[in-house]
């Protein structure tokens, strides 16, 4: 396992390096910095395929794990891609460059700086990736199964999730309202706890592995990371900026995170 290592590590470090060099160009050629985000899934679907493709493990889960995170990872930064060309610039990064600008920072260093953080957090995440790229005893199929069938469901919801927001924004008599049609309807962030789910089935596959409980890292990560700083936090800042009263109402009748029925007794705004 070590001597595969010796592989492994430094052609993921070399293709997260790779992937966010090419993410800051595109940026300071378009100004437009939401391209981390798109970059950042082709960038962690990828190290998932390449682990699967270098590494000494089982081959049938290395099998499983290639179509888990490069299915994910391509849906996902197909999905940021055609959002980033449709939509004006996330307006977190322009709150960013504010912020750094306030203090007499240079705005291209730090946003250098920040690229470089995010392809840091590949090598981090892509832990279970590594952990089941080279578990080499053979797979137990009932194993497979539950990692699998998490990720095809959480995979599905999320892709519903993304469509359904898409349909309800795109239908001019909606402008002004808070999507609550399907998932929505049940949960304030479908696609975000779907996104949590679809780590979960990572971490699943590799929990078998030889320190395997390290995968959990990456899941929990993800809900700190969803709930407390980048994901539910920034939205529901912007929808109550937005929305106001319409988004309280909203919050008062679904639930923040996990899916539920909707609050007997609280009207729709």
């Amino acid at each position: 396992m070590n001597d595969r290592l010796i592989v492994l590590l430094p052609a993921g470090i070399s293709w997260s390096a790779l992937m966010f060099m090419v993410a800051y160009r595109i940026y300071r050629r378009t100004g437009n910095a939401s391209v981390v985000d798109a970059v950042w899934s082709f960038a962690m679907g990828g190290i998932g395929m390449l682990y699967a493709l270098l590494g000494a493990g089982d081959p049938v889960r290395r099998i499983l794990l290639a179509m888990m995170a490069g299915g994910w990872g391509l849906r996902l930064g197909m999905h940021l891609t055609h959002r980033i060309r449709s939509e004006p610039e996330d307006a977190r990064y322009e709150a960013l460059r504010a912020e750094w600008r306030s203090k007499g920072w240079d705005v291209h260093q730090r946003m250098a700086r920040f690229y470089a953080n995010q392809a840091v957090s590949v090598l981090l995440l892509s832990l279970p990736f590594l952990l089941t790229a080279q578990h080499a005893a053979p797979a137990s199929p009932m194993w497979l199964v539950t990692a699998g069938g998490l990720w095809l469901l959480a995979w599905a919801g999320e892709t519903a999730a993304d469509t359904q927001l898409r349909r309800f924004r795109a239908d001019p008599a909606n402008r002004g309202r808070v999507c609550d049609v399907g998932l929505w309807g049940w949960s304030r962030h479908p696609n975000y706890f779907c996104e949590w789910l679809v780590w979960v089935a990572f971490a699943l596959l590799a929990f078998d592995a030889p320190w395997g409980w390290l995968g959990l890292l990456a899941p929990a990560g993800m809900a700190y990371l969803l709930l407390h700083v980048t994901g539910v936090p920034l939205t529901e800042a912007r929808m109550l900026a937005s929305r106001g009263d319409t988004y309280r109402a909203y919050q008062a009748r679904v639930s923040r995170f996990v899916p539920w029925p909707p609050k007997a007794g609280v009207p729709r705004p």
